[in-house]
């Protein structure tokens, strides 16, 4: 299946689990796998080559030349925000403020190797957020989820692991058809996955194009999810200039 058409990067779809902290010979480095708890913060970083030089040109993806997830080890605590970089490849995320635990740092990026060829890569590496900490239990698989007054429901064949499925993602106010979502990152809706207890990462492809303040009801992902089990998916959206989350589990065969 094709990816989005018009989209800067959305042609290159890295490839593995985001759990690997390198891969191609690049190295995801940051400052510090410790952040504090209960307090706005960052997250200072920096991708290496394999001389262990720091990596200062990257190509631009869905509109933006990095991004940066963090989630906790019980799916909970997601965030997705675009760091900026200081001229000697120094980049900085902020971040909400946090809770205890066990947590995942991600860097999704497209630089080039020696050959002038484009790299998509997903990095990763376990961040510690000092503290006493509680689980949450992941909640059920639905169809069905709800943020902000939206309510979102998800259609499509049973997902099964190594293979590439339609995905449809419906958005509704009321009872009523959504028609005014805006672009957000050159698409209507951004969706990431990550797997229950690996943690392991997916970024669910968009189909069609943007045309303004129009989108939706109906928004068309490819989705292709690695390995069996339960995974938890974020829908990200905006309306009226607000970007809303939108939290739902499903299950891989």
């Amino acid at each position: 299946m094709s990816a989005q058409g018009g989209m800067p990067g959305m042609d290159d779809m890295p490839a593995g689990d985001g759990l690997a902290p390198e891969s191609d010979g690049f190295r995801f480095a940051p400052a510090t796998t410790s952040l504090p708890a209960g307090q706005a913060t960052s997250m200072a970083f920096r991708v290496t080559d394999t001389s262990g030089k720091t990596v200062t040109a990257f190509e631009p993806d869905q509109t933006e030349l990095m991004h940066f997830y963090l989630i906790r080890s019980d799916l909970t605590g997601f965030q997705h925000v675009h760091p900026t970089m200081a001229g000697d490849g120094t980049w900085t995320a902020p971040l909400a403020a946090v809770a205890p635990g066990s947590y995942r740092a991600y860097t999704s990026f497209i630089t080039k190797d020696a050959s002038g060829k484009a790299v998509p890569l997903v990095l990763s590496r376990e961040v510690t957020v000092p503290g006493p900490a509680a689980s949450t239990a992941l909640p059920p698989a639905s169809t069905t989820t709800s943020v902000d007054g939206y309510t979102l429901t998800l259609a499509g064949d049973r997902l099964m692991a190594g293979m590439s499925h339609d995905l449809t993602v419906t958005v509704s106010q009321g009872g009523r058809p959504v028609t005014d979502l805006q672009p957000y990152l050159d698409t209507y809706a951004h969706l990431t996955a990550f797997r229950d207890g690996d943690l392991a990462f997916a970024h669910l492809h968009p189909h069609g194009t943007v045309n303004g303040d129009h989108g939706g009801p109906a928004l068309s992902f490819e989705a292709m999810l690695a390995k069996s089990g339960p995974w938890r998916l974020f829908v990200q959206f905006k309306t009226g200039g607000v970007l809303h989350t939108a939290a739902v589990t499903v299950t891989v065969g």
